[in-house]
């Protein structure tokens, strides 16, 4: 499978090209340069998933693969970092969906980016954030996989920024880097740590064997807790930031600043979910190793999932709606892997429902939502509006559009057989397996997402007439394209046979719905609608009950709960006013005034004495006769 490299070398090549070439590509050029780069690694993918899931099973079991890999640096005598390509089954499945999404953006953005200013540079940066995104998921080892971390994080800040001229898109692009930044720093030092003892940065090494190599780690104690627990805590802080898990989800929603078609790529389908993926890749270390810290992982984003869907309930702007979505759904992705440490890696339980459940779901929900994003551009592209106060009525103008855009919302709702109902089944029963209250906890927050969802659709296709200005029509076939595409897989995913496919330890695993969970949540989901349905689907004042009922509760939610507010009040008045400030004061006058002093006496001392070299040779003179009586005098006395 030594073609998977064109995999990587196709979008880095794109990226190179449209980018060096700029405006000496016309817009069309650029973007059907990217969408055909796109179409072939697609292609590419595609195959790769079929060569690999057809010859790569041995005693029953995946077996990983490296067609490709170098040694790029020795760092002492053991230590060695390496470049090369790992296939198994999660970065298969990864490698398939980000293709998918990818290409889909490619086609959407032809005609929704048709005419913006840096549309080159925008198709650009689109093949750099591929090309990172597939290098992250392909990579054999940890530090590897930390680079193209990187890439996906600069990939991320430009695209957000891409409208550089808006002063929120630079404040939003601003705010991703930094936060993220900020987490990826504990990544990075869990790494360091992990190798320290193990010697080793390559995943095959880590996870494979007895756990020998992980003894040193294990021995090593510090506040009450093993080396190795204080690494995987670590390295789930910079997976955290990637996924915008609490609290340092502050970033993806203002990330909404960037174009729709970036939000659906990066915000939710590849990017978002990479946290999660770097949970599941070394999710052998996690559950043999450190269950604590999967746990932790687990409770974790059970109250990420419920905390952003409050506060998806009462947003107005479609876009951080479908932004707080995702911060819940990356928390059930979350909870699926946590609540792992319920289950034995038996032969009857191969590799733990919640590992297959939280895979099914990335998988899925990439494909839902990135239509909910691309659906609600195609609205925006329409309206010139993000607001749901200037929507209403909009099915009878966008019929493609509301069709699979309500596609979508029963597929994220969980209504069955849509493919989310059947990946979120799966995570709930894991759920209820873990303890009662988890189960409950996030049937809830599945009953949540379902009235958000659909207060969100009839807010836009139903209720009011639209009355404004602009007259809405249906978007281009560019753009409706890419979405049928999504709505007919996000309509048969739940027929895939996942667990066949991707478990935690390669054995093959047969997805059997719980009946008893299964009901409850078709239950819980059809009241979320029906609530939803009672008080959007026409115009009329009780949408204004929610509100009027609890105005404290939904002036905090609609506010976040102020918890931007809190950061920059620690970040401003206490670092910045107590620690940053009198700094910098000591940095200007101390430190700088010392060595200004120095130049200060340097100077008086140099105009002092420039007169020696004047270069008057009676001067020169002079001073070689008074040199040499002053010599003599001075032996004389002595």
């Amino acid at each position: 499978m030594e073609y998977t490299l064109l995999i990587l070398l196709l979008p880095m090549l794109s990226f190179l090209g449209i980018g060096l070439m700029g405006r000496k590509l016309s817009h069309r050029a650029a973007g059907i340069t990217g969408t055909l780069v796109l179409t072939v690694v697609t292609l590419l993918s595609y195959l790769t998933a079929l060569d690999y899931f057809t010859t790569q099973k041995v005693n029953g079991a995946w077996q990983a693969i490296q067609p490709y890999n170098i040694t790029w640096l020795n760092v002492g005598e053991r230590l060695h970092i390496d470049l090369g390509i790992l296939l198994d089954p999660i970065s298969v499945m990864m490698l398939v969906v980000i293709s998918t999404v990818s290409f889909m953006v490619h086609i959407y953005s032809l005609g929704y980016m048709k005419g913006e200013k840096g549309f080159q540079r925008y198709y650009s940066f689109l093949s750099l954030f591929t090309f990172s995104m597939m290098g992250l998921v392909l990579s054999t080892n940890i530090f590897q996989m930390y680079i193209f971390w990187e890439l996906v994080g600069v990939s991320s800040y430009l695209l957000i920024g891409f409208y550089y001229t808006k002063p929120e898109a630079v404040a939003a692009s601003k705010k991703a880097f930094i936060v993220t930044r900020f987490a990826d720093l504990f990544f990075l030092i869990g790494i360091l740590l992990l190798s320290f003892f193990t010697q080793t940065f390559d995943f095959e090494a880590i996870m494979g064997g007895d756990g020998s190599i992980l003894s040193s780690a294990l021995g090593t104690t510090f506040l009450g807790a093993s080396a190795l627990t204080w690494a995987m805590a670590l390295i789930f802080i910079g997976a955290a930031g990637k996924s915008a898990m609490f609290p340092l989800h502050i970033w993806l929603p203002d990330a909404m600043e960037g174009p729709t078609p970036v939000s659906a790529l990066i915000h939710a389908a590849t990017m978002v979910v990479a946290g999660v993926f770097l949970v599941a890749r070394l999710f052998p270390i996690y559950i043999g190793f450190t269950p604590e810290v999967l746990q932790g992982i687990a409770y974790v984003g059970a109250f990420t999932a419920l905390f952003s869907a409050i506060i998806a309930v009462v947003q107005t702007d479609i876009k951080r709606v479908l932004a707080f979505s995702t911060i819940s759904q990356i928390g059930f992705m979350m909870v699926a892997l946590g609540v792992s440490t319920s289950m034995k890696l038996t032969p009857e339980d191969h590799g733990g429902l919640g590992y297959m459940a939280s895979m099914f779901h990335l998988f899925t929900h990439a494909m839902f939502k990135s239509l909910l994003f691309l659906g609600a551009g195609s609205i925006i592209h329409a309206i010139h509006s993000n607001d749901m106060k200037d929507m209403g009525g909009l099915r009878k103008h966008m019929p493609i559009t509301h069709v699979t855009f309500l596609i979508a919302c029963l597929a994220i709702a969980g209504i069955p057989p849509l493919s989310g109902f059947v990946s979120k089944d799966e995570i709930v029963t894991a759920a209820y397996q873990f303890s009662t209250g988890m189960g409950i906890w996030m049937t809830v927050t599945a009953g949540f997402t379902a009235f958000y969802m659909f207060r969100l659709y009839f807010r836009i296709f139903w209720g009011k007439e639209y009355r404004g200005e602009v007259k809405p029509k249906e978007s281009p076939r560019s753009m409706t394209y890419p979405l049928i595409f999504l709505a007919l897989i996000t309509l048969l995913g739940g027929f895939i046979p996942f667990g066949q496919f991707v478990t935690a330890d390669g054995v093959p695993y047969t997805i059997q719905l719980n009946s008893t969970v299964a009901i409850i949540s078709v239950v819980v989901a059809l009241v979320g609608i029906g609530l939803a349905t009672l008080l959007y689907r026409k115009e009329e004042k009780r949408a204004s009950w929610l509100p009027s009922r609890s105005s404290g509760l939904y002036k905090a939610a609609y506010n976040r709960f102020y918890i931007d507010e809190a950061y920059l009040f620690v970040t401003k008045k206490i670092i910045f006013n107590n620690i940053s400030r009198p700094l910098a004061w000591f940095d200007r006058h101390v430190i700088d005034g010392a060595m200004n002093g120095l130049a200060w006496i340097t100077n008086r001392a140099s105009d002092a004495i420039k007169g020696f070299q004047s270069g008057s040779l009676q001067w020169y003179a002079w001073v070689f006769l008074l040199g040499t009586l002053l010599i003599t005098l001075f032996a004389i006395l002595l």
